[in-house]
Protein backbone atom coordinates (compact mmCIF):
# COMPACT_ATOMS: atom_id res chain seq x y z
CA UNK A 1 0.00 0.00 0.00
CA UNK A 2 1.48 3.34 -1.10
CA UNK A 3 1.50 6.42 1.11
CA UNK A 4 1.37 9.93 -0.26
CA UNK A 5 2.93 12.14 2.38
CA UNK A 6 2.57 15.58 0.78
CA UNK A 7 -0.78 14.89 -0.93
CA UNK A 8 -2.47 13.96 2.34
CA UNK A 9 -1.08 16.83 4.41
CA UNK A 10 -3.56 19.46 5.65
CA UNK A 11 -3.30 22.97 4.24
CA UNK A 12 -4.62 26.41 5.08
CA UNK A 13 -6.19 27.77 1.91
CA UNK A 14 -6.82 31.18 3.42
CA UNK A 15 -7.46 32.61 6.86
CA UNK A 16 -10.26 30.60 8.45
CA UNK A 17 -10.40 27.91 5.74
CA UNK A 18 -8.36 24.84 6.62
CA UNK A 19 -8.50 21.83 4.30
CA UNK A 20 -7.65 18.26 5.22
CA UNK A 21 -5.44 17.39 2.23
CA UNK A 22 -4.08 18.72 -1.07
CA UNK A 23 -6.69 17.04 -3.30
CA UNK A 24 -9.11 19.35 -5.09
CA UNK A 25 -12.07 18.13 -7.10
CA UNK A 26 -11.57 20.04 -10.34
CA UNK A 27 -14.40 22.20 -11.70
CA UNK A 28 -16.19 20.08 -14.29
CA UNK A 29 -19.17 20.92 -16.46
CA UNK A 30 -21.62 18.01 -16.47
CA UNK A 31 -24.22 19.33 -18.96
CA UNK A 32 -26.74 18.01 -16.41
CA UNK A 33 -28.82 21.03 -15.39
CA UNK A 34 -32.59 21.26 -15.61
CA UNK A 35 -34.24 23.13 -18.48
CA UNK A 36 -34.90 26.06 -16.15
CA UNK A 37 -31.14 26.34 -15.39
CA UNK A 38 -31.48 24.90 -11.87
CA UNK A 39 -29.40 22.09 -10.40
CA UNK A 40 -30.67 18.64 -11.28
CA UNK A 41 -30.87 15.75 -8.83
CA UNK A 42 -28.53 13.89 -11.17
CA UNK A 43 -25.82 16.50 -10.56
CA UNK A 44 -26.39 16.39 -6.81
CA UNK A 45 -25.72 12.64 -6.88
CA UNK A 46 -22.63 13.22 -9.06
CA UNK A 47 -21.08 15.41 -6.34
CA UNK A 48 -22.13 13.22 -3.43
CA UNK A 49 -20.42 10.25 -5.08
CA UNK A 50 -17.07 12.09 -5.42
CA UNK A 51 -16.53 14.48 -2.52
CA UNK A 52 -15.67 12.00 0.25
CA UNK A 53 -12.08 12.51 1.43
CA UNK A 54 -11.23 15.40 -0.93
CA UNK A 55 -9.68 18.54 0.54
CA UNK A 56 -11.50 21.09 -1.60
CA UNK A 57 -14.43 21.00 -4.03
CA UNK A 58 -14.60 23.46 -6.93
CA UNK A 59 -17.89 23.25 -8.79
CA UNK A 60 -18.52 23.55 -12.49
CA UNK A 61 -19.13 27.07 -13.73
CA UNK A 62 -22.31 29.13 -13.46
CA UNK A 63 -23.03 32.10 -15.72
CA UNK A 64 -23.41 35.52 -14.13
CA UNK A 65 -25.66 37.02 -16.86
CA UNK A 66 -28.23 35.39 -19.18
CA UNK A 67 -26.06 35.93 -22.28
CA UNK A 68 -22.99 34.52 -20.51
CA UNK A 69 -24.07 30.87 -20.78
CA UNK A 70 -21.35 28.64 -22.20
CA UNK A 71 -22.82 25.14 -22.21
CA UNK A 72 -26.11 23.40 -22.82
CA UNK A 73 -27.90 22.38 -19.60
CA UNK A 74 -25.73 24.67 -17.47
CA UNK A 75 -26.96 25.80 -14.06
CA UNK A 76 -27.38 29.55 -13.62
CA UNK A 77 -26.47 32.03 -10.90
CA UNK A 78 -27.51 35.33 -12.45
CA UNK A 79 -30.70 35.97 -10.45
CA UNK A 80 -31.77 35.68 -6.81
CA UNK A 81 -34.38 33.13 -7.87
CA UNK A 82 -31.47 30.70 -8.35
CA UNK A 83 -30.30 30.89 -4.72
CA UNK A 84 -32.28 27.76 -3.68
CA UNK A 85 -30.74 25.87 -6.60
CA UNK A 86 -27.25 27.07 -5.65
CA UNK A 87 -27.91 26.04 -2.03
CA UNK A 88 -28.83 22.56 -3.25
CA UNK A 89 -25.48 22.43 -5.04
CA UNK A 90 -23.55 23.80 -2.05
CA UNK A 91 -25.08 21.19 0.24
CA UNK A 92 -24.12 18.39 -2.15
CA UNK A 93 -20.60 19.72 -2.74
CA UNK A 94 -20.01 20.06 1.03
CA UNK A 95 -21.54 16.68 1.90
CA UNK A 96 -18.11 15.05 2.16
CA UNK A 97 -16.90 17.57 4.73
CA UNK A 98 -14.69 19.69 2.45
CA UNK A 99 -15.14 23.41 1.75
CA UNK A 100 -16.91 24.12 -1.55
CA UNK A 101 -16.07 26.88 -4.03
CA UNK A 102 -18.58 28.06 -6.66
CA UNK A 103 -16.96 28.78 -10.02
CA UNK A 104 -18.48 31.81 -11.79
CA UNK A 105 -17.98 33.03 -15.34
CA UNK A 106 -19.22 34.76 -18.46
CA UNK A 107 -18.64 32.72 -21.61
CA UNK A 108 -17.89 35.74 -23.80
CA UNK A 109 -17.41 34.77 -27.42
CA UNK A 110 -18.03 31.09 -26.57
CA UNK A 111 -21.62 31.70 -25.46
CA UNK A 112 -24.29 29.29 -26.72
CA UNK A 113 -26.34 31.41 -29.12
CA UNK A 114 -29.59 29.44 -29.04
CA UNK A 115 -29.74 29.68 -25.23
CA UNK A 116 -29.52 33.48 -25.21
CA UNK A 117 -32.99 35.05 -25.50
CA UNK A 118 -31.64 37.96 -27.56
CA UNK A 119 -29.10 35.80 -29.47
CA UNK A 120 -26.69 38.59 -28.59
CA UNK A 121 -23.19 37.14 -28.20
CA UNK A 122 -20.78 39.68 -26.69
CA UNK A 123 -17.04 39.87 -26.08
CA UNK A 124 -14.17 42.31 -25.73
CA UNK A 125 -14.06 42.68 -29.53
CA UNK A 126 -15.96 41.39 -32.54
CA UNK A 127 -13.69 38.37 -32.98
CA UNK A 128 -15.08 34.86 -33.25
CA UNK A 129 -13.91 32.11 -30.90
CA UNK A 130 -12.04 29.07 -32.11
CA UNK A 131 -14.19 25.96 -32.41
CA UNK A 132 -13.39 23.06 -30.08
CA UNK A 133 -15.19 19.76 -29.35
CA UNK A 134 -16.82 21.55 -26.39
CA UNK A 135 -18.02 24.71 -28.16
CA UNK A 136 -21.24 25.04 -30.17
CA UNK A 137 -20.92 24.38 -33.89
CA UNK A 138 -22.79 27.59 -34.77
CA UNK A 139 -20.60 30.09 -32.93
CA UNK A 140 -21.38 33.63 -34.02
CA UNK A 141 -19.05 36.56 -34.38
CA UNK A 142 -19.68 38.46 -31.15
CA UNK A 143 -20.54 42.09 -30.71
CA UNK A 144 -17.97 44.26 -28.89
CA UNK A 145 -19.28 45.35 -25.52
CA UNK A 146 -20.07 48.99 -24.86
CA UNK A 147 -18.45 50.50 -21.75
CA UNK A 148 -21.69 50.65 -19.77
CA UNK A 149 -22.28 46.96 -20.57
CA UNK A 150 -18.79 46.08 -19.32
CA UNK A 151 -19.59 47.69 -15.97
CA UNK A 152 -22.93 45.85 -15.85
CA UNK A 153 -21.12 42.52 -16.24
CA UNK A 154 -18.57 43.47 -13.57
CA UNK A 155 -21.48 44.19 -11.20
CA UNK A 156 -23.06 40.87 -12.18
CA UNK A 157 -19.96 38.99 -10.97
CA UNK A 158 -20.38 40.71 -7.62
CA UNK A 159 -24.10 39.94 -7.46
CA UNK A 160 -23.41 36.25 -8.12
CA UNK A 161 -20.79 36.25 -5.38
CA UNK A 162 -23.48 37.57 -3.01
CA UNK A 163 -25.73 34.67 -4.03
CA UNK A 164 -22.89 32.20 -3.41
CA UNK A 165 -22.55 33.58 0.11
CA UNK A 166 -26.31 33.27 0.68
CA UNK A 167 -26.30 29.71 -0.70
CA UNK A 168 -23.68 28.52 1.79
CA UNK A 169 -20.54 28.23 -0.34
CA UNK A 170 -17.11 28.82 1.17
CA UNK A 171 -15.84 30.92 -1.70
CA UNK A 172 -16.03 31.64 -5.40
CA UNK A 173 -13.57 31.10 -8.22
CA UNK A 174 -13.63 33.57 -11.11
CA UNK A 175 -13.16 31.52 -14.28
CA UNK A 176 -10.64 33.58 -16.20
CA UNK A 177 -9.47 30.66 -18.35
CA UNK A 178 -10.50 28.61 -21.40
CA UNK A 179 -11.10 31.57 -23.69
CA UNK A 180 -14.11 32.91 -21.81
CA UNK A 181 -14.81 36.63 -21.30
CA UNK A 182 -12.04 37.43 -18.81
CA UNK A 183 -9.52 35.85 -21.15
CA UNK A 184 -11.14 37.57 -24.14
CA UNK A 185 -10.14 40.87 -22.53
CA UNK A 186 -6.63 39.70 -21.59
CA UNK A 187 -5.74 38.10 -24.93
CA UNK A 188 -4.05 40.32 -27.56
CA UNK A 189 -5.69 38.11 -30.19
CA UNK A 190 -9.28 38.55 -28.98
CA UNK A 191 -9.03 42.08 -27.57
CA UNK A 192 -8.60 44.60 -30.38
CA UNK A 193 -10.12 47.53 -28.50
CA UNK A 194 -8.61 51.02 -28.67
CA UNK A 195 -10.25 52.39 -25.51
CA UNK A 196 -9.14 51.97 -21.89
CA UNK A 197 -10.18 48.29 -21.96
CA UNK A 198 -7.72 47.27 -24.70
CA UNK A 199 -4.31 47.83 -26.24
CA UNK A 200 -1.62 47.91 -23.55
CA UNK A 201 -1.28 45.08 -21.06
CA UNK A 202 -2.47 47.43 -18.30
CA UNK A 203 -5.65 48.11 -20.27
CA UNK A 204 -6.18 44.42 -21.07
CA UNK A 205 -5.85 43.63 -17.36
CA UNK A 206 -8.49 46.19 -16.45
CA UNK A 207 -11.55 43.94 -16.81
CA UNK A 208 -10.25 41.17 -14.54
CA UNK A 209 -8.96 43.77 -12.08
CA UNK A 210 -12.36 45.42 -11.79
CA UNK A 211 -14.16 42.06 -11.48
CA UNK A 212 -11.89 41.07 -8.59
CA UNK A 213 -12.37 44.46 -6.93
CA UNK A 214 -16.15 44.22 -7.19
CA UNK A 215 -16.21 40.68 -5.81
CA UNK A 216 -13.89 41.70 -2.97
CA UNK A 217 -16.26 44.59 -2.15
CA UNK A 218 -19.24 42.22 -2.06
CA UNK A 219 -17.43 39.70 0.15
CA UNK A 220 -16.50 42.45 2.60
CA UNK A 221 -20.12 43.63 2.73
CA UNK A 222 -22.02 40.34 2.84
CA UNK A 223 -19.81 37.49 4.06
CA UNK A 224 -20.38 36.61 7.72
CA UNK A 225 -17.69 33.91 7.69
CA UNK A 226 -14.35 33.22 5.99
CA UNK A 227 -15.02 33.30 2.24
CA UNK A 228 -12.31 32.63 -0.35
CA UNK A 229 -11.77 34.30 -3.72
CA UNK A 230 -9.85 32.35 -6.33
CA UNK A 231 -9.08 33.03 -9.97
CA UNK A 232 -8.55 30.48 -12.74
CA UNK A 233 -6.02 31.20 -15.48
CA UNK A 234 -5.11 29.57 -18.80
CA UNK A 235 -1.59 31.00 -19.16
CA UNK A 236 -1.26 30.52 -22.94
CA UNK A 237 -3.28 30.24 -26.16
CA UNK A 238 -2.05 28.03 -28.98
CA UNK A 239 -2.30 30.44 -31.97
CA UNK A 240 0.89 32.44 -32.47
CA UNK A 241 -1.07 35.69 -32.10
CA UNK A 242 -2.57 34.51 -28.83
CA UNK A 243 -1.89 34.91 -25.15
CA UNK A 244 1.64 34.13 -23.98
CA UNK A 245 3.21 33.65 -20.59
CA UNK A 246 4.57 37.20 -20.03
CA UNK A 247 1.05 38.68 -20.17
CA UNK A 248 -0.26 35.95 -17.87
CA UNK A 249 2.52 36.63 -15.39
CA UNK A 250 1.46 40.28 -15.43
CA UNK A 251 -2.04 39.03 -14.62
CA UNK A 252 -0.62 36.95 -11.76
CA UNK A 253 1.04 40.02 -10.27
CA UNK A 254 -2.13 42.07 -10.62
CA UNK A 255 -4.32 39.39 -9.03
CA UNK A 256 -1.97 39.03 -6.08
CA UNK A 257 -1.89 42.80 -5.73
CA UNK A 258 -5.71 42.75 -5.67
CA UNK A 259 -5.58 40.13 -2.88
CA UNK A 260 -7.03 37.00 -4.43
CA UNK A 261 -6.77 34.09 -2.03
CA UNK A 262 -5.48 31.53 -4.53
CA UNK A 263 -4.60 31.03 -8.19
CA UNK A 264 -5.79 28.04 -10.21
CA UNK A 265 -3.90 27.29 -13.42
CA UNK A 266 -5.63 25.20 -16.07
CA UNK A 267 -2.90 23.43 -18.05
CA UNK A 268 -2.79 20.86 -20.82
CA UNK A 269 -0.36 18.71 -18.85
CA UNK A 270 0.83 19.62 -15.35
CA UNK A 271 3.83 17.31 -15.29
CA UNK A 272 5.39 17.77 -18.73
CA UNK A 273 4.02 20.87 -20.50
CA UNK A 274 6.64 23.44 -21.51
CA UNK A 275 5.94 27.13 -22.12
CA UNK A 276 5.30 28.07 -25.75
CA UNK A 277 8.02 30.01 -27.62
CA UNK A 278 10.57 29.32 -24.89
CA UNK A 279 13.79 27.32 -24.68
CA UNK A 280 13.58 26.78 -20.92
CA UNK A 281 14.12 23.27 -19.61
CA UNK A 282 11.54 23.90 -16.88
CA UNK A 283 7.92 22.83 -17.11
CA UNK A 284 5.30 25.54 -17.20
CA UNK A 285 4.23 24.39 -13.71
CA UNK A 286 7.74 25.06 -12.38
CA UNK A 287 7.87 28.44 -14.10
CA UNK A 288 4.51 29.47 -12.64
CA UNK A 289 5.12 28.25 -9.09
CA UNK A 290 8.59 29.81 -9.05
CA UNK A 291 7.13 33.12 -10.22
CA UNK A 292 4.32 33.10 -7.66
CA UNK A 293 6.97 32.26 -5.06
CA UNK A 294 4.54 31.40 -2.25
CA UNK A 295 2.78 34.77 -2.42
CA UNK A 296 -0.57 32.94 -2.65
CA UNK A 297 -1.57 29.27 -2.78
CA UNK A 298 -1.41 27.69 -6.24
CA UNK A 299 -3.65 24.95 -7.64
CA UNK A 300 -3.18 23.37 -11.08
CA UNK A 301 -5.19 20.97 -13.20
CA UNK A 302 -4.10 19.06 -16.27
CA UNK A 303 -4.09 15.30 -16.82
CA UNK A 304 -2.98 14.27 -13.35
CA UNK A 305 -4.60 10.86 -13.08
CA UNK A 306 -3.10 9.01 -10.09
CA UNK A 307 -2.08 9.87 -6.53
CA UNK A 308 1.57 9.20 -7.48
CA UNK A 309 1.30 11.76 -10.27
CA UNK A 310 -0.37 14.17 -7.87
CA UNK A 311 2.48 13.73 -5.41
CA UNK A 312 4.92 14.45 -8.25
CA UNK A 313 2.94 17.57 -9.22
CA UNK A 314 3.17 18.87 -5.65
CA UNK A 315 6.96 18.45 -5.82
CA UNK A 316 6.93 21.05 -8.63
CA UNK A 317 5.78 23.68 -6.16
CA UNK A 318 1.99 23.37 -6.26
CA UNK A 319 -0.03 23.62 -3.07
CA UNK A 320 -3.03 21.62 -4.35
CA UNK A 321 -3.68 19.39 -7.35
CA UNK A 322 -7.06 19.45 -9.10
CA UNK A 323 -8.29 16.07 -10.31
CA UNK A 324 -10.81 16.10 -13.16
CA UNK A 325 -11.10 13.33 -15.74
CA UNK A 326 -9.75 10.69 -13.39
CA UNK A 327 -12.45 11.59 -10.88
CA UNK A 328 -15.11 11.19 -13.58
CA UNK A 329 -14.02 7.59 -14.07
CA UNK A 330 -13.10 6.97 -10.43
CA UNK A 331 -15.61 8.53 -7.99
CA UNK A 332 -13.64 7.06 -5.07
CA UNK A 333 -10.35 8.62 -6.24
CA UNK A 334 -9.75 10.59 -3.04
CA UNK A 335 -10.82 7.72 -0.83
CA UNK A 336 -8.42 5.36 -2.61
CA UNK A 337 -5.62 7.93 -2.31
CA UNK A 338 -6.22 8.17 1.43
CA UNK A 339 -6.19 4.39 1.69
CA UNK A 340 -3.10 3.98 -0.52
CA UNK A 341 -5.07 1.93 -3.04
CA UNK A 342 -3.82 3.49 -6.27
CA UNK A 343 -4.13 0.14 -8.05
CA UNK A 344 -7.92 0.57 -8.00
CA UNK A 345 -7.71 3.62 -10.29
CA UNK A 346 -8.35 3.16 -14.01
CA UNK A 347 -8.62 5.59 -16.91
CA UNK A 348 -10.86 3.29 -18.96
CA UNK A 349 -14.54 4.01 -18.43
CA UNK A 350 -16.74 0.94 -18.54
CA UNK A 351 -19.82 2.63 -19.97
CA UNK A 352 -22.10 -0.17 -18.81
CA UNK A 353 -21.40 0.98 -15.25
CA UNK A 354 -21.71 4.74 -15.84
CA UNK A 355 -24.96 4.82 -13.84
CA UNK A 356 -23.24 3.08 -10.92
CA UNK A 357 -20.63 5.85 -10.98
CA UNK A 358 -23.38 8.50 -10.91
CA UNK A 359 -22.23 9.97 -14.23
CA UNK A 360 -25.04 12.16 -15.60
CA UNK A 361 -26.60 10.98 -18.83
CA UNK A 362 -25.77 14.19 -20.71
CA UNK A 363 -22.13 14.02 -19.60
CA UNK A 364 -21.97 10.48 -20.98
CA UNK A 365 -23.23 11.84 -24.30
CA UNK A 366 -20.31 14.31 -24.31
CA UNK A 367 -17.86 11.50 -23.50
CA UNK A 368 -19.09 9.61 -26.56
CA UNK A 369 -19.08 12.74 -28.73
CA UNK A 370 -15.62 14.05 -27.78
CA UNK A 371 -13.68 10.91 -28.66
CA UNK A 372 -10.55 10.41 -26.59
CA UNK A 373 -11.54 12.93 -23.90
CA UNK A 374 -12.08 9.87 -21.72
CA UNK A 375 -11.30 6.45 -23.15
CA UNK A 376 -14.22 4.05 -22.97
CA UNK A 377 -14.36 0.28 -23.10
CA UNK A 378 -15.87 0.56 -26.60
CA UNK A 379 -12.90 2.57 -27.87
CA UNK A 380 -10.32 0.28 -26.28
CA UNK A 381 -11.85 -2.91 -27.68
CA UNK A 382 -12.72 -1.51 -31.13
Amino acid sequence: MKQYKKLLEPFQLTKGIQIKNRIAMAPMTTWAGNDDFTIADEEVEWYKARVKDVGLVITGCTHVTPEGIGFNHEFAGYDDSFIPSLKKLADAAKSGGAPAILQVFHAGNKAVTELIPSRDVVSASAIKSEVTPFTPADLLTPRALEENEIWDIIKAFGATARRAIAAGFDGIEIHGAHGFLNQNFLSPMFNQRTDKWGGSIDNRLRFSTEVVREVRRVIAEYADRPFALGFRVSPEELPKEGLRLPDSLALVDRLIQEQVDYLHFSLFQVLTQKPLDSDTSKTITEVLTSYVNNRVPVIAAGQVTTPSEAEQALSLGLDLVAIGRSMVVNPKWAQWANEGNEDQITMILDTEHAADKKIPEKLMAIVHYAKGWIKTTEEVTA
